[in-house]
């Protein structure tokens, strides 16, 4: 295999795996690994490692690492803290150069655990090995079918967004959560642990040139090379979208990172100042970079922040102009003609302008024919940049198919559409089964489309500014 990017490929696109720490009994994670594995359908060969010997889950088992065969490219190690050393100079001495380490109990625990990993440094330095975590909860890379998780997640849905975390959740209940109340998928998840070896300018660096990572999601307690980081991600951000949930902002957070990665975390003055000059957009909230994470899967980035929204609300109107506002999104007036096409759709007694307020159409001449007609009203003007219809959907008044939304996407494929909801939580649900799996977003926060629209102008501000 020729590894073109700082040699972490077999990571990514590994050929033969061995599981040292396999495990017989269901609910170990040397067990429910290998269950991930088979359910994501990896072609390449696996190898489990238990010195009991046998068979789990049908494969064959090697008593030792040193009993395993050629050609094994990438190793799971799924021990206590104390037996990963060890374990990693037995997979060098074999001739395996690439390791994930699973424990934790390293120096986010005590001293012990410190010297444990000190020893890892040392062994890095001695093999030349390459080392992820330890204290991760594992990898995925969907356009190899294959994933080191040994959280029972099953098959990984394949997406464009690859994630690099400094937390085991983006591999474990995250994911269960992506898996089971979502439609996207992701493409590669990077686990950064305590970062003995793999840190997040190596993932970063890997993910630059990878073709099948359209953006990148970072959550970071630490920078391990900061002035290594700042020149990779500048070059990376010329190219693909960058979005960071940089935690440890507070005394509180920074004393919770010791404790959970053994990360020293830096003044939040500097990193802010370090992400803006990467051309990294920083989000707050761990809620946001799940809502970029969808927004950068599903939509492309707008020409600019004007933007057109339809509500069933007078109220909603001025609360959501309120919050365009603050997340520096702009409402522009409409050209002539398109404000006289919203009136003509609408009765007398209505003033349409942008915002839209659509209720009367959509009660009076049908909830299809007023979001159809007032959606493409908005979406035809040069002045908006991205649209977003908060669709009133109760079975009462009526529910549209919804394919006129997917027929104006077609029409009008630079403006991101990004559907939100009023109404019957039923009809909210039937709408995100249909669109979400046809590749368009809905959120049944009323306030996330915009959120997610305005981390996307960022990112394509910021994407701007790097070129």
């Amino acid at each position: 295999m020729v590894d073109t990017q700082g040699g972490l490929t077999p990571f990514f696109e590994p050929r033969s795996v061995a599981i040292v720490g396999a495990s017989a009994v269901p609910g170990k994670a040397g067990h429910e690994l290998i269950r991930n594995i088979q359910a994501n359908g990896y072609p390449g060969r696996l190898h489990p490692v238990n010195p009991k010997g046998g068979e789990i889950l049908g494969l064959p088992v090697s008593a030792s690492i040193a009993g395993l065969p050629d050609g094994v490219d990438l190793a799971l190690v799924v021990l206590p803290a104390e037996g990963t050393p060890a374990a990693v100079r037995q997979c060098a001495a074999r001739g395996i150069r690439h390791i994930v380490l699973m424990a934790g109990g390293f120096a986010e625990v005590d001293d012990a655990g410190t010297r444990i990993q000190h020893e890892l440094i040392e062994i890095v330095r001695e093999t030349g090995v390459r080392l992820m975590g330890p204290n991760i909860s594992g990898h995925t890379s969907t356009p190899a079918a294959f994933t080191s998780a040994f959280f029972p997640l099953g098959r990984i849905r394949r997406g464009t967004v690859s994630i690099v975390a400094q937390t085991g959740n983006f591999a474990t209940h995250t994911m269960k959560y992506i898996l089971s109340a979502e439609h996207y998928g992701v493409c590669r998840v990077i686990g950064l642990g305590n970062k003995v070896d793999i840190d997040e300018t190596d993932a970063l660096e890997y993910l630059a040139d990878d073709p099948e990572t359209a953006a990148i999601l970072l959550y970071l307690e630490s920078f391990k090379r900061p002035a290594r980081f700042l020149e990779v991600a500048r070059a990376v951000t010329r190219r693909k979208p960058v979005v960071a949930l940089k935690s440890g902002a507070t005394e509180a957070g920074r004393q919770a990172a010791v404790a959970h990665t053994a990360a020293l975390a830096s003044e939040d003055r500097v990193v802010d100042g370090l992400l803006r000059q990467a051309g990294i957009v920083r989000v707050a909230d761990y809620t946001h970079l799940l809502i970029a994470l969808k927004a950068l899967s599903m939509l492309p980035l707008p020409a600019g922040n004007r933007l057109s929204f339809l509500a069933p609300s007078g109220a909603l109107l001025v609360v959501l102009s309120d919050l365009c506002v603050r997340l520096g999104l702009e409402v522009p007036p409409l050209l002539p003609e398109n404000v006289r096409r919203l009136q003509d759709i609408s009765p007398p007694y209505i003033r349409m302008r942008n915002p839209v307020d659509i209720w009367a159409a959509a009660t009076v001449r049908g909830v299809e024919f007023g979001y159809r007609e007032g959606t493409e009203a908005v979406l035809r003007d040069p002045n908006i940049d991205a649209v977003v219809p908060v669709l009133m959907l109760t079975k009462e008044i009526g529910v549209p198919s919804f394919d006129f939304l997917l027929d104006l996407r077609a029409r009008y494929p630079q403006k991101p559409i990004l559907v939100g909801f009023s109404g019957d939580k039923d009809c909210m649900e039937q709408c995100k089964a249909y669109l979400e799996p046809r590749g368009m977003p809905t959120f049944s926060e009323i306030e996330y489309p915009f959120i997610a629209l305005s981390i996307l102008v960022r990112c394509a501000r910021a994407m701007a500014r790097a070129r």
